[in-house]
């Protein structure tokens, strides 16, 4: 309470020195676990008092603005100015007592340089990626972390190399979108505390080695020629029950044989233009014969 009660007393007394520059002064007056203490004070109204001193010209180095996508982050005497990221806009701040960082509110994308993975199954890949990330909190972006984008991809590439250690080669080639959900999940965790949200990681290219490549292909050619022997033997084995099933038919009217003959002959005739040699059957001139 005796605190609380100094407190107060600091505050009414620079107020009644300077009504109208009330303001300017730190916001931070307005809780006490946050006060910068009497000798802040004083060298705040001592800014102040430099600034109305060096009025107009003091108005261009108090008077700030940031983008759209922009947002301060403003530090009085090493605190943090209450009420977090200023902007976009205009907004004051103090000659010598304030300084102010300027954080972009964009999403950022880099890529995550090729790692060499040792899979479940004891494969090495090179496998590569692209993040997206943002600034969610540009107060916890630069007072929870030296530098956040540096840290963001760092951490990328640790966590694809760790989640990908517990794959197979099989699952890396086939569960690309699951792989990509699992690492935003881990990334977006672990990010959280220094404000930064993770939009989207997306695995862009898996380089498997040339001696893998060879013995893959092998497999898979082999693999085709199988199967290719396999179709063309059901082929097979089809045509001849269907050739069996004709020549039943066939064998039911012997005259069925000689239309097929003669069928086969003309579309011969057809395709190529050429003699035909056609020889009479037997049974024809025993009739003649007989007569």
């Amino acid at each position: 309470a005796q605190r609380k009660r100094e407190t107060e007393a600091r505050f009414l007394l620079q107020i009644s020195l300077f009504p109208s520059m009330s303001v300017f002064w730190p916001t931070a007056y307005e809780d006490e676990d946050v006060s910068i203490g009497l000798c802040g004070c004083l060298l705040v109204a001592l800014s102040i008092l430099l600034m109305l001193l060096t009025l107009p010209l003091s108005v261009w180095m108090c008077i700030k603005i940031v983008k759209e996508y922009e947002r301060a982050i403003i530090f009085r005497l090493g605190r943090i100015v209450k009420g977090g990221a200023k902007g976009p806009g205009l907004f004051f701040i103090l000659p010598c007592t304030d300084s102010f960082i300027n954080v972009d509110m964009r999403t950022i994308t880099f890529d995550i340089p090729p790692q060499e993975i040792l899979t479940k199954d004891s494969v090495t890949v090179s496998v590569d990626g692209v993040v997206y990330y943002r600034v969610q909190n540009a107060t916890l972006a630069v007072a929870n972390i030296t530098n956040a984008d540096a840290a963001t991809r760092l951490l990328a590439q640790t966590t694809l190399r760790n989640v990908l250690g517990t794959k197979n080669l099989a699952e890396i080639l086939s569960d690309r979108e699951e792989i990509a959900h699992s690492m935003q999940s881990s990334l977006d965790d672990a990010t959280d505390a220094w404000g930064i949200k993770v939009e989207r990681v997306e695995i862009k290219d898996v380089k498997l080695p040339l001696q893998l490549q060879r013995a893959m292909a092998a497999e898979a050619e082999a693999t085709r020629e199988a199967r290719a022997k396999v179709i063309a033997a059901e082929g097979e084995m089809n045509a001849s029950r269907a050739l069996k099933e004709a020549s039943l038919v066939i064998a039911e009217s012997p005259s069925a044989l000689q239309l097929r003959y003669l069928q086969t002959l003309n579309t011969i005739a057809a395709e190529k233009n050429s003699t035909i040699i056609f020889p009479l059957p037997l049974e024809m001139m025993q009739g003649f014969i007989k007569n």
